[in-house]
């Protein structure tokens, strides 16, 4: 009789643990387009250049948009081992400096772990901004790849306690770049069982191409 409580106990959190895992949020856009993509692994990502959507969108003012014509053999190697689509890159929403890229999820309240991902279309090592979520810089004085290269960066434990999760990605002068228009090609969040801690003290994960002193 014992033993077949502590078997019917496995089972009961086996299939409470399952339903948490499969109960998880996920919020996902790619940047410059307006239509929704649907991944290989069947992922939809919406079209970012929407505003005022049931998920969230842009707000304050609309990114414009801009295309990466190419991905160099590297990048798409990077991006398929880090489990997203290359054409999730070819695109980006962005905004002319001192305009800032300002996005927001509708999350409800929770902790997020937050992908960054981007292509660069024009500024080799040269485009410098901040990229803040939750009013947090979580990546200050960032300087995109070089051109046709991608980046893609994490940020674990997002708390978000207003319902919403922003984004703002504005240019920095203090990078040392050339070009302080601020973009992303892609962003995913993804509800977290991790406890939320303060994000500009979290180590992040990057893929890329970050060749030579970007600085």
């Amino acid at each position: 009789m014992r033993l077949l409580s502590i078997f019917t106990l496995i089972i009961f959190l086996g299939v409470v643990i399952t339903s948490g895992l499969l109960s998880a949020e996920e919020f996902r856009v790619r940047g410059g387009k307006v239509d929704d993509f649907t991944d290989s692994q069947g992922r939809v990502w919406h079209g970012a250049q929407q505003e005022n959507q049931a998920w969230g969108g842009w707000i304050e003012l609309a990114p414009r948009t801009a295309e990466v014509a190419n991905l160099t053999a590297d990048a798409q190697t990077q991006a398929k081992e880090a489990g997203y689509d290359v054409e999730l890159f070819y695109a980006v929403s962005w905004a002319a400096f001192p305009a800032t890229v300002k996005y927001q999820f509708v999350t409800g309240n929770g902790v997020f772990d937050v992908t960054y991902l981007v292509g660069e279309h024009w500024s080799p090592n040269n485009r410098g901004f901040d990229i803040i979520i939750e009013d947090e810089v979580v990546e200050a004085l960032y300087v995109t790849p070089g051109r046709d290269e991608i980046d893609i960066k994490k940020y674990e434990g997002i708390e978000v306690t207003d319902g919403t999760l922003d984004f703002d990605f504005a240019g920095n002068a203090e990078t040392g770049a050339g070009d302080l228009n601020a973009m992303f090609s892609a962003l995913e969040a993804v509800e977290s069982t991790a406890t939320a801690v303060d994000p500009r003290a979290k180590l992040t994960t990057t893929w890329g191409a970050l060749k030579g002193n970007r600085k």
